[in-house]
């Protein structure tokens, strides 16, 4: 593949016809899609391994890269995303489980989350993994169970750099107050400290959030947080101590875009200012740590719903789709911050032409007002038995999954440019349903 064209492809969305034709071949495969399946979502499979073969070759090959579990936690995506010698980056116990069962090593598991339990922390570094603290407190008790056993684990802890936030506020978690992390401005002192206090204290973490910070903000968060790990090593130095900071955690976050018409920052043009920025990380000095789960997921993905009804009105349509707020929760309930562009195919799989008279609204099935999708479409004519394609739905939509009217989860279907597909996760069958309430 020429290398200007794969870069362009991969800070690019899934084009609508790439989606048409896919769902055509789809329809053709024999017993692949059933009348059950009113919803399925889809996955770009070499899209995936494209996004992580990039991320590999951008950085030093010393650098583990711990794809967010939390962006699409499907145990058959994460046995590709082992394949691909790649981490995992857990942000609760039962995704540490997840992560463990499907086989990737300890040294390959970075563990974060701000409410960690002390049998959860024991857990941790009795496998080994890489720990991530979010207090002094936490670190408080990581001494405490290390007076215990001993653990292989590297750990590290998560500085607020306090630089603000994004667009995004819900999304944002450098702000002034942050329930993450140990905010930089007001325990300088005592995070040098706590660097004299415990040897086993060889890492330090960033993250100011995800979809919604531009990337002046990550570099402006990652050098606050440099120039207090270069600190902290200085102290370190001074007092002839040995356990420098060795491994610089620099978090996940960067945006992708949910418009066809919009080019976000690809990853090698962030790497680019990472490095004229960030010589250290790119001269061994650290070890370095990646958290991207929304960069390697998010556009790889999209949803076809059947369209059940179309309720015509004078100035106005409305789908009812088989997706909503079950599937699309930061959507619908706060859809001035999201966006995801629908394009409609035929039940052919044919893309649609032309524009109705009406806008339409895209409804969901689940019982209340607000399971909204999309609201003043400009669409073609839309027609019971259509499908609707809904893009860039790879991170936060599955793993948000939500209960409300017990909707069944989608099948979810991965496949190939080759022409393969594969059943990643069959859809819930009721009996499933019934066990999960039980």
């Amino acid at each position: 593949m020429n290398n200007a064209y794969r870069e362009e492809l991969l800070k690019s969305n899934l084009s609508k016809e790439e989606m048409s034709l896919a769902f055509r071949k789809a329809l053709s495969t024999e017993n692949l899609i059933t009348s059950e399946d009113t919803a399925i979502i889809f996955y770009d499979m070499d899209f995936l391994k494209e996004r992580i073969t990039d991320l590999k070759n951008l950085f030093p090959k010393t650098t583990l890269h711990a794809i967010a579990t939390k962006t699409n936690p499907l145990t058959k995506i994460l046995a590709r995303i082992k394949e691909m010698e790649v981490g995992m980056e857990v942000a609760s116990l039962p995704e540490l489980y997840l992560a463990e069962k499907a086989g990737f090593p300890p040294e390959m598991i970075v563990f974060d989350s701000p409410s960690k339990t002390k049998e959860e922390i024991e857990y941790a570094l009795k496998l080994g993994v890489y720990l991530n603290a979010d207090s002094f407190t936490e670190l408080d008790r990581i001494d405490d169970i290390l007076k215990t056993l001993k653990s292989t684990s590297t750990i590290g802890v998560r500085i607020n750099p306090q630089v603000g936030s994004g667009t995004i506020k819900s999304t944002s978690v450098a702000d002034a107050i942050s329930k993450f992390g140990i905010p930089i401005n007001d325990n300088r002192e005592k995070i040098v400290e706590y660097y004299l206090k415990y040897e086993w204290l060889k890492g330090i973490h960033v993250h100011i959030g995800s979809q919604g910070c531009p990337v002046p903000l990550i570099i402006e968060g990652i050098k606050k947080v440099l120039n207090l790990a270069n600190e902290i090593n200085e102290n370190l130095k001074r007092e002839s101590r040995k356990n420098l900071i060795e491994v610089f955690d620099i978090g996940g976050g960067l945006p992708v875009s949910y418009h066809l018409d919009k080019t976000p920052i690809s990853m090698k043009e962030y790497q680019r200012k990472l490095q004229e920025n960030f010589k250290e990380f790119f001269n061994d000095k650290f070890k370095l740590i990646t958290e991207f789960g929304r960069y390697i997921h998010a556009n790889t993905a999209w949803v076809a719903s059947r369209v059940e009804y179309v309720k015509r009105e004078n100035n106005y349509n409305i789908i009812m789709a088989h997706v909503g707020a079950d599937l699309f929760l930061r959507k619908c309930y706060n859809p001035n911050d999201w966006h995801h562009q629908i394009t409609v195919i035929d039940k052919e799989g044919n893309l649609k032409r032309g524009r109705d008279i009406n806008k339409y609204i895209v409804a969901g099935p689940l019982c209340f007002s607000g399971d909204v999708i999309a609201m003043d479409l400009e669409l073609p004519v839309v027609e019971e038995g259509d499908y609707i394609l809904i893009h860039d739905v790879g991170a936060y939509t599955l793993s948000m999954w939500s209960r409300y009217n017990s909707r069944q989860i989608p099948k979810v279907i991965g496949y190939y440019k080759n022409g393969e597909f594969e059943i990643l996760k069959q859809r819930e069958n009721k009996a499933s349903l019934f066990e999960f309430w039980s």
